[in-house]
């Protein structure tokens, strides 16, 4: 499916500008020098991180959007270790500083449940989580993400999910979003950042 929608397009589908939750909270990165980006897509997060001084690896399973992940490394003179994989191909007994899954609202509840456990499992003692996505509400709102609202994050849900790690910032909010044609217009989001 990605694959599909990566290649479907001839420019970066989701933008080269990182989410905004990164720049608005550079304090993420104080401290760590490797960073992880799950599902990274065309890289636009991943090189944001590399350019802040980060070693930075990142994966998604479209090759596209990995080759694109590595032009834009190296259109912006940074280092990007770039892999193509599945969520359940990828080796998660690696461990980093920063752990960062920006709109990866592509799981199931019971698959979520996995991924979820997998995001803790790659963190380094004192490591920070960064999960940033949609709500419920983005459903109706239409302006990205799936049209499933089983998919999205609540407070509650991303408390007991992560349960045992320092909670940092948890906040939900709206706002207009502007990331390519992949998520454009009013968005119901909420950001999870926490550290081991």
């Amino acid at each position: 499916m990605w694959e599909e929608r990566y290649s479907g397009t001839g420019d970066y589908l989701f933008g080269t500008a990182p989410a905004a939750v990164l720049t608005e909270n550079p304090w993420l990165a104080d401290g760590a020098k490797t960073a992880l980006c799950v599902a990274d897509g065309e890289g636009r997060n991943g090189c944001w991180l590399a350019g802040q001084g980060l070693s930075v690896t990142t994966f998604d399973p479209a090759p596209t959007a990995v080759a694109r992940a590595r032009a834009l490394a190296a259109e912006r003179g940074v280092r990007l270790d770039a892999h193509v994989s599945d969520w359940e191909g990828w080796d998660w007994s690696g461990r980093y500083d920063l752990v960062v899954g920006i709109f990866i609202q592509f799981a199931e509840p019971e698959f979520r449940r996995r991924q979820f456990a997998d995001l803790r499992r790659a963190l380094a003692p004192g490591g920070r989580l960064l999960l940033h996505g949609y709500r419920p509400p983005q459903v109706e709102l239409g302006t990205g993400g799936p049209p499933d609202p089983a998919h999205m994050y609540d407070e509650a849900l991303l408390r007991a999910a992560f349960t045992g790690l320092q909670i940092e910032r948890l906040a939900s909010y709206e706002r207009d979003v502007q990331e390519g044609r992949g998520h454009s217009g009013r968005s119901a989001l909420i950001d999870l950042i926490a550290r081991a």
